[in-house]
C-alpha cells in the first residue's frame, strides 16, 4: 500500500477549540486518546474518509497535513532530503506505526508512515 494517503493531521494550540470546529463544520466526532506526545483526538473514517487526528502542537505554529504510506520510513526521509527537503520530525516510533515530517522544497509538511514491523 505504499504512496497511498493514510492518515490527515491538524495540530494546533488550543486542541479543544480545534476539535470543536471540525466536529460543527464536518459532524466530525473524537475519541481522546493518550499518545507519546499528549492528548490526541482521532476522527474514524468513516466520518471523515481518511483516518486522522487532532492534537495539540508544540509551542509555536500549528499545522494540517496528510501522512503517505512508505515501504521504508528511514529511506523516504533521506530520499526527501537529497530532493531538497529537510526533516522537521525525525522517524517516531508510535504504538502501531513509526512516523516522520518532511518539508518539500517549498516548505510544505508531508507526514510519512510505515506499520511497525514493516
Amino acid at each position: 500500500m505504499s504512496g497511498k494517503i493514510s492518515w490527515f493531521e491538524v495540530m494546533g494550540q488550543d486542541q479543544a477549540a480545534l476539535q470543536a470546529f471540525y466536529g460543527k463544520l464536518f459532524g466530525w466526532t473524537f475519541a481522546v486518546q493518550q499518545t507519546p506526545m499528549g492528548p490526541y483526538g482521532i476522527a474514524p473514517s468513516d466520518q471523515t474518509g481518511v483516518p486522522g487526528g487532532v492534537g495539540q502542537a508544540p509551542a509555536g505554529p500549528g499545522w494540517a497535513t496528510f501522512y503517505v504510506s512508505v515501504d521504508d520510513l528511514d529511506q523516504a526521509v533521506a530520499q526527501a532530503t537529497a530532493m531538497g527537503g529537510r526533516v522537521l520530525m525525525p522517524p517516531t516510533a508510535l504504538p502501531e506505526v513509526r512516523i516522520a515530517v518532511v518539508a518539500d522544497p517549498e516548505g510544505h509538511p508531508v507526514g510519512l508512515s510505515q506499520p511497525r514491523g514493516g
